[in-house]
């Protein structure tokens, strides 16, 4: 596997200190993701699958397992996050009835025996997993034969307009790189996923100025965690320089636009067992 360049390289706990900080303002301000995460659930309307066991992978404060929990209300659900505070807010989702097996683990080292789940539902959360690869074998390996990944991650075109108003002001990362949905292809494929099919969207929200646009993305945990990002605080003449930058992208309706690139994916585990991409002392076994 090739080294991650460094402009697409995060700081991951800088990623779990940012979502664990947004924990008590994330379900109000993560328009955007509960709109994806209800598009993408509406996929399950065309598949036949019943599954006994779901992850939410990347569950975050439960937005998503909350539409999982009502859909199939037979299976078992893993509502899994690296944040403890998001946590916390998942497990509560259901009723007392029902509620979902929450779970604190790293995407990379899923405490999760092979081939015991039948659908991964992962709703934007795949940004944050570099190098990307290493995170879909490890889907692979616990994805039962015949099992469905159905995911939604950002593209390339996500937050241009913000990544352009910075560069007119300095050369630093202000927002990291996202992954283009062809190379997404590819390495399910190479991980061992059989009829990949992945496409994507647009979206635009808009603000009336850049300091709501930057206390919306903080409020959600999006805040900068690229590896090549300046250290220390923005001081005013720096938001004063991007927001002057950023001016002549303001639209005819008086606000300004941050673009979103939204790829949403499918991919089915085969009958084979899944390809060894994982060193042993990297697998664990679930126990409830």
């Amino acid at each position: 596997m090739s080294r991650i360049p460094p402009e697409f390289a995060l700081d991951k706990q800088q990623v779990r200190r940012a979502f664990s900080r947004a924990a008590e303002s994330y379900d109000e301000a993560a328009v955007l993701q509960r709109e994806v995460g209800e598009r993408l659930s509406l996929r399950l309307d065309y598949i036949r699958l019943q599954p006994d066991v779901i992850l939410d992978l990347g569950a975050g404060s439960g937005l998503v397992t909350e539409l999982l929990l009502r859909r199939f209300r037979k299976a078992t659900l893993l509502a899994v996050d690296f944040s403890e505070p998001m946590l916390k807010r998942a497990k509560r989702r259901g009723s007392w009835r029902r509620r979902p097996r929450a779970v604190c683990a790293d995407a990379l080292r899923l405490p999760i025996a092979d081939e015991a789940v039948d659908l991964v539902f992962s709703n934007l959360m795949l940004q944050w997993c570099r190098p990307l690869e290493p995170y879909l074998a490890e889907v692979r390996r616990v994805l039962a034969r015949g099992g469905l990944f159905l995911f939604s991650t950002f593209g390339p075109d996500t937050l241009k307009e913000l990544r352009q108003a910075w560069r007119a002001v300095d050369g630093a990362a202000h927002a990291h790189e996202f992954i283009d949905m062809h190379d997404i292809g590819d390495m399910l494929l190479n991980c061992g996923f059989s009829e990949p099919v992945v496409n994507m969207e647009m979206f635009t929200l808009t603000y009336p100025d850049v300091i709501r646009l930057m206390r919306d993305l903080k409020a959600v945990g999006a805040t900068n965690a690229a590896v090549t990002r300046a250290r220390g605080l923005t001081g005013t003449g720096g938001l004063e320089a991007v927001a002057a930058a950023y001016e002549p992208l303001r639209g005819e309706d008086g606000r300004l636009p941050l673009s979103y690139e939204v790829i949403y994916g499918a991919a089915w585990a085969p009958d084979a067992p899944a390809p060894s991409m994982m060193p042993d002392n990297m697998k664990r076994v679930f126990s409830a």
